[in-house]
């Protein structure tokens, strides 16, 4: 009789569940089952997670707090039931989905199990307090190894038929030689400043690495990417503000190369195989460790130390951004 699997995972930032990827497809491939996942709507997964074949049904459901807590608890609890799981796996800390696991009588409920989510899990085998700081990727690689649950690449992989993205989208597909510029993040102290994509992009020019340059950037933050076109007058630029994530992951596939900061799309270039070179001057590096992304760090670097003030990428200098992608095509 075939096993049925749910994995439920609650962070927003579609970063963050491209770094979960791995550990999602060896879920499926110890029990030798397509799974079913739960995310935020945020992450817009039924997109992007669409042609991934080890991924069958993808839920949505919110992660809130105060008096829509049992709400979500009960809508998760609804699906769960629904479905009729023999497992459930919890790639978070939190008790949400253990509460409602346990609630529709799911026998298997997994999860790193810290603090009060020990006391909803089935699992024997929970990570220790301790474990709290690993980041996400390193807990999920735990949880993983004391659940017997082998897993043979801890690199984001992401399949796209880019063919169903190419709707709407008839703008992007130009000839010439591509690039990608990422130049929003939902932080702003990890964003590279306008002026230094400019500076970038000239030097990217001069050496004819690109006919036109994609602009990455969230319609919040479209400010950004029209800054950039304005201050440059060059119309090498394509503005890809106004793009739902079927243009923005189109236009890194058609990428020679993608450049920016440590957000969603660097980690989304990475795991589509595309070149990523990420800017990163005010947040960990050692967090890229479990990614193909190439970080380019300023001079007199320290890693493993948060800076929450912009000013900090100041010290990431386009003349040595521009050597490092030239040394590393």
């Amino acid at each position: 009789m075939n096993k049925k699997i749910c994995i439920v995972y609650t962070h927003h930032k579609l970063g963050d569940l491209i770094w979960q990827l791995p550990y999602i497809k060896a879920i499926s491939d110890h029990h030798g089952e397509k799974i079913d996942l739960v995310v935020r709507k945020k992450t817009q997964a039924q997109s992007i997670l669409k042609d991934l074949n080890h991924i069958n049904n993808i839920y949505y459901n919110e992660f809130r707090k105060g008096l829509a807590y049992w709400l979500d608890v009960f809508k998760l609890k609804k699906i769960f039931v629904s479905e009729k799981y023999d497992y459930v796996y919890i790639l978070d800390k939190v008790n949400k989905p253990a509460i409602a696991a346990k609630l529709a009588r799911v026998k298997n409920i997994i999860g790193p199990g810290f603090k009060n989510q020990k006391k909803w899990i089935t699992a024997e085998n929970y990570l220790p307090e301790k474990d709290w700081n690993l980041s996400y990727s390193e807990q999920s690689q735990k949880l993983l190894k004391i659940n017997s649950i082998a897993l043979n690449n801890k690199f984001p992989n992401l399949e796209i038929n880019t063919e169903r993205l190419k709707e709407n989208n008839d703008d992007l597909l130009i000839s010439g030689k591509k690039i990608s510029f990422g130049v929003d993040s939902f932080e702003s102290y990890k964003m590279w400043y306008e002026d230094d994509f400019i500076k970038l992009a000239d030097l990217l020019y001069k050496k004819k690495l690109f006919d036109y340059i994609y602009l990455i950037c969230d319609p919040s933050k479209l400010n950004i990417a029209k800054k950039i076109i304005n201050d440059s007058n060059k119309e090498y630029f394509i503005d890809c503000s106004s793009k739902d994530l079927s243009g923005v992951i189109l236009a890194i596939k058609n990428s020679d190369f993608f450049v920016g900061n440590n957000s969603g799309p660097l980690n989304l270039a990475a795991a589509l195989n595309v070149k990523a070179f990420g800017l990163i001057a005010n947040d960990p590096v050692s967090e890229l460790k479990y990614s193909k992304i190439h970080p380019i760090t300023p001079n007199g670097y320290i890693d493993n130390i948060w800076t929450r003030d912009r000013s900090g990428m100041k010290k990431i200098r386009p003349e040595e951004v521009f050597k490092s992608i030239i040394n590393n095509l």
